[in-house]
């Protein structure tokens, strides 16, 4: 069997969430996302590396959703605490750790991996868990 054709790197990923408005204003303000699109659906918010984290209203996407560009979104949801993981400079972590606790977003664990990486999890306003992660947590980072 041949093997797989190449990929380029992650472009996308989502949560689902109660709150749209909330959602988005907690990862504008406290994460520092960039706004680059959104309706009554979906939020699209820019991630460093030119990633693209995709904000879902609940069950806001049950259906085909239609395109300008022809064809449909496929239906897609989620449900439960979600993980998602954002790199950090290792010397950003104290800066991180102060700039959550002016935002009064608490620290749920704080770990120091074997590879000598440091990640701090919180959660957000749908408590979905999100991890900021020093180099030092897997072989690639």
């Amino acid at each position: 069997m041949a093997a797989a054709p190449r990929l380029s790197h992650l472009l996308e990923t989502s949560l689902y969430v109660e709150d749209l408005d909330r959602a988005e204003r907690f990862y504008r303000e406290v994460l520092g996302l960039e706004s680059f699109l959104r309706d009554d659906r979906m939020s699209a918010l820019g991630l460093p590396g030119d990633a693209v984290l995709l904000l879902f209203a609940k069950r806001g996407s049950i259906s085909p959703t239609p395109t300008e560009g022809g064809g449909d979104i496929p239906p897609h949801d989620g449900d439960g605490h979600l993980h998602l993981c954002l790199a950090i400079p290792v010397g950003e972590l104290e800066s991180w750790s102060a700039h959550l606790a002016a935002h009064a977003v608490p620290i749920e664990s704080r770990i120091t991996w074997p590879r000598g990486g440091t990640s701090l999890y919180v959660r957000d306003p749908d408590g979905h868990c999100l991890e900021l992660a020093t180099p030092g947590l897997w072989p690639s980072w």
